[in-house]
């Protein structure tokens, strides 16, 4: 077999193969005998066929099978030979398939970047540090019994934060538009579920009562024929519900499936879960920052074919996650290319740190992150067992211990400043940057 390459772009390979005729003929051969074996012809016994007869029938499919096999072999035998790494499917160029006569075809692919990962002095980490105050702890139990808040029908006028159940009719030019008049509907005030003056025009409203607000739509409303209008709302109050916050008490921890009884064995619960989400943000923020100083210092090409596959990857998961009948190669490819490409590259550089310094997923690592998951549920020892005989669920825990592990590398060489700071500060997100 000749085998010659050509470098034709950075990633791009050209393949030139001549497998000789004698290979594709013993393949052919091969093909017929099989089928010569097995063929059910009228007139003949299984096995009994003549090989004239079986050529003249399947000749032509035996050739044509035969000819993919042998490309799908030869190729994989060319890159093994000429070291490359395809990162993709080859796009196969036929140049001669006589038969009798050598096989000559071109194979055109792309090849995985090779690179060595650098610039870790260069990558600056803030290294956040913080505690759960006491104060912290109060806050988030009223956080708690805020979201469960029950509303009950007060006999007198409406304030912010209150619960209305309303009917109402928006007109724009005196006509009813479409979308803007509803019956029964349960709105809290002051939570900005309404455009921009609304819920302020019902503040001191009874039950029975009926109000016309004259109202402005925002010149940037997601209805572009109503953007900017003015509007004319008549809304009529059917009650008006004060917020209860529910008593710290047993009836309230046993929502949400905690065994401690009392105030304090709840406390104890919600701060563990609190430093477990403590330790969560801090571990994560470390890691987006040394994800985008390695990007920064590494600046790659990306194979087409791997930026194509992680573009459809995320098409799907963009359908899983907000539903409709829309099918995931009908969402334009440019809205996820940037992600795509951040995610490959990320994906082939922390590859290649695992390579340069033949890192292992820490079994012990792998199993304290396995304990700490499994703490938030009742029966963490069933939990840890689950993950130990499910190899997948503990191969995808070993890939994320992976990672800590990279990134506890560059932490070793990258410039750390550790900060103390609040817990609220910790925890919070850290905001995209807006676009100029």
């Amino acid at each position: 077999m000749q085998v010659s390459v050509e470098n034709t772009t950075a990633l791009e390979r050209r393949l030139s193969i001549t497998v000789p005729a004698e290979r594709i003929e013993t393949a052919v051969n091969k093909r017929l005998q099989q089928t010569a074996q097995k063929a059910k012809i009228a007139g003949f016994r299984p096995g009994k066929v003549p090989m004239s007869e079986i050529k003249r029938r399947f000749g032509a499919d035996a050739r044509q099978e035969a000819v993919g096999d042998v490309i799908q072999a030869s190729f994989y035998e060319a890159v093994v030979e000429q070291k490359l790494n395809p990162a993709g499917s080859p796009s196969i160029e036929p140049k001669s398939l006589e038969a009798g006569k050598d096989l000559e075809y071109v194979a055109v692919f792309e090849v995985f970047p090779e690179f060595t990962v650098a610039g870790f002095d260069g990558i600056a980490i803030e290294r956040l540090s913080a505690e759960v105050a006491d104060s912290d702890l109060d806050n988030m139990l009223e956080i708690l019994r805020k979201q469960n808040t029950r509303f009950e029908v007060a006999d007198r006028a409406a304030q912010n934060e209150d619960q209305l159940n309303i009917d109402f009719v928006g007109k724009v030019d005196g006509e009813v538009f479409a979308g803007g008049s509803a019956k029964g509907t349960q709105l809290v005030l002051g939570s900005n579920r309404m455009i921009p003056g609304f819920e302020d025009g019902l503040v001191g409203a009874k039950a029975g009562e009926e109000r016309v607000l004259n109202l402005t739509f925002p010149a940037d409303y997601q209805n572009l024929d109503l953007a900017g209008k003015a509007a004319e709302f008549t809304v009529t109050v059917n009650s008006v519900s004060e917020p209860k916050l529910p008593e710290l008490n047993e009836e309230f921890f046993a929502q949400f499936g905690i065994k401690e009884t009392g105030i304090e064995g709840f406390r104890t619960e919600v701060r563990k879960n609190m430093e477990r989400e403590l330790r969560q943000a801090i571990k994560s923020k470390v890691k987006n920052q040394v994800m985008d100083g390695l990007l920064a210092a590494n600046p790659i090409e990306v194979p087409k074919a791997l930026l194509s596959n992680e573009v459809d990857r995320l098409r799907v998961q963009a359908v899983q996650q907000f539903g409709g009948n829309i099918k995931p190669d009908q969402l334009p490819a440019e809205l996820f290319e940037e992600q795509a490409k951040r995610r490959v590259v990320l994906g082939l550089i922390v590859a290649e740190v695992v390579k340069q310094f033949d890192l292992k997923p820490d079994e012990d690592r792998v199993r304290e992150m396995i304990q700490e998951m499994a703490s938030a549920y009742q029966e963490p020892e069933q939990v840890v067992a689950w993950y130990y005989k499910n190899d997948q669920q503990l191969n995808e825990v070993r890939s994320v211990v992976l990672e800590e592990q990279v990134v506890d590398t560059v932490l070793q060489k990258a410039k750390v400043t550790d900060k103390s700071v609040s817990y609220e500060e910790a925890v919070k997100p850290v905001e995209a940057p807006q676009a100029d």
